[in-house]
């Protein structure tokens, strides 16, 4: 279904609502968030209405976002907390200061000696509660700067490892110097420097190269709303692919 064919009330948006959106590729949340606002005030006549999303996901990631609006806005930081859910695919043999695409490659690596086996062994190295470190092309905030910033900058603050919990790690596909993954982890978890860290531990270099999520807490990506009609006018040729 696409979101912006579906009507609702005025009463029922500022009551609150809960929609399920598959964000598609090249968008920030941001963004999202800002064309469905658009769209919900204009078409009901609203000058004021408050709308969020409960997790970001980076302009290269698809799947599952949830937008809330009204006093459901309220809710969205026990959404932030539920476990989520991702595939995507990890490249083997090259780094990027960014740990995804939004980067060039800055190291290729040897991959000759990495077997099936070694990969599936690896998962096993990243599952449970372990320390992470969040990538310097992040959100974050040190000092009241965002860590991108810094990056841009070509600084490089100290960044302390943060608490995770990846409760499964799963290899669905290897087809070197790819690998398709799914994960589930708790809130906080950087997919990206999941990748990073993957390819550090076979002794080589590894990045994100796709990744969409698909479930957060109980709410599946097969029941989103999708963005079709908006899609062409907003293609991801056409955004901007900087971090916000």
């Amino acid at each position: 279904m696409d979101f912006f064919e579906q009507t609702f009330t005025a009463e029922s948006l500022l009551e609150g609502q809960l929609f399920l959106i598959d964000k598609p590729l090249g968008w920030t949340s941001f963004q999202v968030v800002n064309k469905i606002r658009w769209h919900l005030k204009n078409e009901n006549g609203l000058k004021k209405l408050k709308v969020g999303h409960a997790g970001t996901l980076d302009p290269l990631a698809t799947g599952l976002l949830l937008i809330c609006t009204g006093k459901k806005t309220k809710s969205i930081e026990s959404y932030q907390k539920q476990k989520k859910e991702y595939s995507g695919t990890i490249f083997l043999g090259a780094t990027t200061p960014s740990y995804d695409l939004e980067t060039q490659r800055d190291q290729t690596y040897s991959i000759k000696h990495i077997t099936p086996q070694q990969i599936v062994e690896a998962t096993t190295k990243f599952t449970g509660q372990i320390e992470q470190y969040p990538p310097l092309f992040s959100a974050l905030k040190k000092e009241g700067k965002r860590l991108y910033e810094y990056a841009r900058e070509g600084l490089k603050p100290e960044i302390r490892p943060r608490q995770i919990l990846i409760s499964k790690f799963e290899i669905k596909k290897i087809t070197l110097p790819e690998v398709d993954f799914l994960v589930q982890c708790s809130k906080g978890t950087y997919i990206r420097s999941l990748a990073h860290d993957f390819g550090k531990s076979l002794l080589s270099g590894g990045h994100l190269s796709a990744l969409k999520r698909t479930k957060i807490g109980e709410f599946c990506l097969t029941n989103a709303f999708h963005m079709n009609s908006v899609y062409d006018e907003n293609s991801p040729k056409n955004i901007s692919l900087k971090l916000n």
